[in-house]
């Protein structure tokens, strides 16, 4: 690319970066908080997204599309079943596509595109799913929902930085994924659990 088309990619993922983080801490925050957190003029910011809403649409678009990638990779697994549903649910974890929407659901009018990517990804988590069950490493009890839930409940988790937050995702993911193995499955809990100081921390006003 070119010195100015180089330039305005950067900015871009700089302004992403930061209307993820401004945003998913609160919905309800001027489009003027993500440009200050990005280091971006606001002139720079809106003539890439002429509105907060776009810059929403764009966010909860490429969330869609990562969920899709992610799922339409597990199903590429031929490998073990168990396995290859296991990897679905570490790489949405990871990808932290919940997070969106937990805080961003119903704040903004979704486009068509949307729309088709949001029926898209409901459809291959839906195929996913029932192909574990009818591996018989799923139990069958448990529905599509409430796997969506469950990744909601893990987004929810945040303490100390990213790495640690990350870390306590995985933690309690690895205690659900026993929950839903047939037949039940038992192994090491990665990384050790919050500390009573962790979790009073969160009382403390920010320096």
């Amino acid at each position: 690319m070119s010195g100015r088309k180089a330039q305005a990619a950067r900015n871009d993922e700089l302004i992403l970066r930061a209307a993820r983080a401004v945003f998913t801490a609160d919905p309800g925050a001027p489009i003027a908080a993500v440009a200050e957190r990005a280091g971006v003029g606001i002139s720079a910011l809106y003539r890439r997204y002429p509105s907060k809403e776009a810059l929403l649409q764009k966010l909860c678009g490429d969330g869609l599309k990562l969920y899709i990638e992610i799922t339409e990779r597990a199903l590429a697994d031929d490998g073990d079943p168990w396995e290859a549903f296991a990897g679905y649910l570490r790489g949405i974890v990871d990808g932290d596509t919940s997070s969106l929407t937990i805080k961003l659901a119903g704040t903004f009018t979704p486009t068509e595109e949307l729309g088709r990517d949001s029926a898209r990804a409901s459809e291959l988590a839906t195929e996913v799913h029932h192909r574990a069950v009818a591996a018989g490493v799923l139990r069958p009890d448990v529905t599509p929902a409430d796997i969506a839930l469950l990744f909601e409940q893990l987004a929810s988790i945040k303490l100390g930085g990213e790495e640690r937050t990350s870390e306590l995702r995985h933690r309690y993911l690895a205690l659900a994924m026993d929950a839903l193995r047939v037949p039940p499955g038992h192994r090491e809990l990665p990384s050790h659990p919050p500390t009573d100081e962790d979790l009073s921390a969160r009382w403390r006003p920010a320096s």
